[in-house]
């Protein structure tokens, strides 16, 4: 073997690094169009139980008439339980006066709010066309003022979540390429560096089976590093999206969750294994000299 040829092996070893941060970026992405997609639907249906209705109450009205209203109310079947809250309107103005500043209402004029009940609608009780027809119901009795919510909210929220859901799917899938690009470089300067131990395996009688089984347990056990990263990687994202909202811990199934991590750690082996097998069959087909 002449001085030159050992010279160039040291330069060409592989650094399987970028090909297993590039298998954890595919499955995190992967996992949070997993996370979005499996549970959108209850995602939806908290969003639009966070819809507040909005009812002011005429000033002329006693407190008696104010309380019958109250428990009225609080027997209508699409309130949610527990949201059910009346400001007065001097409570208003005090929370107004927080929020701009003393200025706000000067002592020498009226309060021109109102007192008003808010509470949140039963998600079954949103679908289209029947939030009018609370809100026209409310505006028939006689203690309201007037009624309303913010309409459209929850269908905008949902769609949004959508739209994060296909373009982490997107990033995914971009990100797919470039591992799979990174794996078949990463393999070729494997079997570059090893290419004169390759040649006399080959010559003394090695089957391919044979050659390429280290690369594919190597690949395996990438793969496997890659999606312990990614769960790990993935439970911390849900753990801070928790602290946040403590409402999805309500929502998100913890048998799916585990089911689809499970699943994200298979598919990274998947991805290791089946593109190095691809990458190795493909390179040992060449003479050894090729792999230049």
């Amino acid at each position: 073997m002449s001085p030159k040829q050992k010279k160039s092996r040291p330069g060409t070893r592989p650094n399987y690094f970028y090909s297993i941060m590039g298998i954890t970026l595919v499955l995190v992405m992967l996992g949070l169009f997993g996370l979005l997609m499996m549970h959108a639907n209850g995602l939806f249906h908290w969003f639009k139980e966070k819809v507040e209705v909005i009812v002011e109450v005429q000033n002329d009205k006693t407190d008696e008439e104010i309380s019958a209203f109250q428990t009225q109310l609080n027997d209508k079947p699409y309130v949610k339980s527990g949201t059910l809250s009346l400001i007065s309107k001097e409570e208003g103005a005090e929370m107004m006066r927080k929020e701009f500043g003393e200025e706000f209402l000067k002592l020498d004029m009226p309060n021109p709010l109102f007192d008003v009940f808010t509470f949140n609608v039963k998600a079954g009780y949103q679908k289209q066309g029947e939030m009018d027809i609370i809100i026209s119901e409310l505006k028939e009795q006689e203690v309201v003022r007037d009624a309303y919510y913010q309409e459209g909210m929850a269908d905008m929220i949902a769609n949004n979540l959508k739209r994060v859901g296909w373009f982490s799917f997107a990033i995914g899938a971009i990100l797919l390429f470039v591992t799979l690009f990174l794996i078949h470089n990463t393999i070729r300067l494997a079997l570059y560096a090893n290419r004169f131990l390759i040649k006399n395996m080959e010559l003394v009688g090695a089957s391919w089976s044979f050659i390429s089984k280290p690369f594919l347990i190597r690949s395996l056990l990438h793969g496997l590093i890659a999606g312990l990263v990614a769960v790990i990687i993935l439970l911390g994202l849900h753990f801070m999206a928790e602290r946040e909202f403590p409402e999805l811990q309500y929502i998100l199934d913890f048998n799916m969750l585990g089911a689809m991590l499970g699943g994200l750690v298979l598919l990274g082996i998947i991805i290791s294994v089946s593109s190095t097998w691809f990458v190795v069959n493909k390179y040992l087909k060449m003479r050894v000299d090729d792999l230049y």
